[in-house]
């Protein structure tokens, strides 16, 4: 340590427990490695009043903590980004109540570093705010919402997506400036984002990546779920199944890749395994051997009991947690190029990578290959089971969460160099 670090500010989009997805999952772990080195004072938005029934671990953890309820008509905050020319991702992310504990705060408190997780609350970074600024973005917003308005079919949702990577585009360079370090999930994203800014000088960045409890996530914890002991390949994916690039890519693989597979394996099952699954998801239960479960209490039973777990994501923004949490359970699991951005090891050996070909603008991408490997995959169970045992080897030596916040506090400012 140089010093005294002081205290710190530490604002979260979401509620940081329960670690049971992407963005929690590393904000999580981050507060509490900050918490074991300096007193931290957590704010964050909720969802919804029943989430104040998490706070128990944040105060278990934090000096002081605020959870601010956010706005809920994200069609209102449509409406005023429009009108005040922000970012919607702004606007659905603000609450006067956070202000107001963050300006107290600091007038309390001796806060010497703010660490600000996601872009959307840097707007809660006073001005006048003298100490030091780390910038979580984790991936590039702005990016995926060009990566939308490119895919979308209809010119008013086009139209939509492209304006929000425009402004995004131009707030995330106004914080990176504002930020002492900024720091995104893998060196790709990284990269992207440098590439990106329209003027990079005096922009400090780098890349603090994503691990994994390869304790909790591993295949001796648990048994296999009975539901995946069929007389056919199991086939699993895993995710928050309200979020679009999931939905895109469970509809591409039952829709596609499914009706190829059952061809050859006709007891085939692809399980689609995660909460909060929209009206689109929920349709593809019963169609080619798909099958829905919505939110399950624990992941790993369906993994346990995985004998291919894909990840055929088309738009994919920093280190995916479902591939981490696949590997430690010495799974095969089968990514697009973009899901395997930022994963430790390569194809064939700790994974296996098939594209999903780009069609043009409108029409469906082309599933052929990513089936093609799947099955390949399949038909060699044997090998299969090998890229699991390496994987799981690769994990625990590459990604446990110790070893990934290991340059933590040099980034906080806390040692001599980072």
């Amino acid at each position: 340590m140089v010093g005294n670090p002081g205290e710190v500010l530490f604002l979260a989009h979401r509620i940081p427990y329960p670690p049971d997805r992407g963005d929690r999952i590393r904000s999580w772990h981050i507060l509490r490695a900050l918490a074991a080195l300096a007193p931290v004072h957590c704010g964050c938005l909720i969802e919804s009043a029943d989430e104040r029934a998490q706070a128990g671990p944040i105060a278990d953890v934090a000096a002081s903590h605020c959870l601010a309820l956010r706005p809920a008509s994200l069609g209102w905050a449509g409406i005023a980004a429009l009108a005040t020319g922000r970012p919607v991702s702004l606007v659905a992310f603000s609450s006067a109540q956070l202000r107001r504990w963050v300006r107290d705060l600091i007038a309390e408190r001796p806060i010497t570093t703010i660490f600000v997780f996601s872009g959307q609350m840097a707007q809660f970074v006073p001005a006048d705010f003298r100490g030091r600024v780390v910038m979580d973005f984790v991936d590039v917003d702005s990016a995926k919402f060009a990566a939308y308005a490119a895919a979308a079919r209809a010119w008013w949702v086009r139209a939509i997506h492209a304006r929000e990577a425009r402004v995004l585009c131009a707030f995330e360079e106004r914080t990176a400036h504002r930020a002492d370090l900024s720091l995104l999930v893998t060196p790709d994203e990284r990269d992207l984002f440098v590439s990106r800014l329209a003027d990079p000088a005096g922009v400090a960045v780098a890349a603090l990546g994503n691990g994994i409890d390869a304790a909790h996530f591993s295949p001796e914890a648990v048994s296999p779920e009975p539901a995946l002991c069929g007389p056919g390949p199991q086939i699993v994916f895993t995710g928050q199944m309200d979020y679009a690039p999931n939905v895109a890519a469970v509809r591409l693989f039952a829709q596609q890749a499914m009706p190829v597979i059952r061809a050859r394996h006709p007891h085939a099952v692809f399980t689609i395994v995660g909460r909060a699954p929209t009206a689109e998801v929920r349709a593809l239960d019963g169609q080619d051997g798909t099958r829905v479960t919505g939110e399950v209490p624990d992941v790993r039973p369906w993994l346990a009991g995985a004998d291919l777990v894909v990840v055929p994501l088309l738009i994919a923004r920093g280190v995916q947690n479902k591939v981490l949490e696949a590997m430690a359970m010495a799974r095969p699991v089968l990514l697009t190029p973009a899901a395997a951005s930022g994963i430790p090891g390569s194809d064939g050996a700790e994974f296996a990578v098939a594209a999903i070909d780009a069609m043009a603008a409108g029409a469906e991408p082309d599933a052929a290959a990513f089936a093609a490997r799947a099955l390949a995959l399949l038909d060699d169970p044997q090998g299969a089971l090998a890229i699991g045992r390496q994987a799981r080897a690769c994990v625990m030596a590459e990604a446990g969460w110790d070893k990934v916040l290991a340059p933590l506090p040099a980034m906080m400012g806390w040692t001599d160099a980072a």
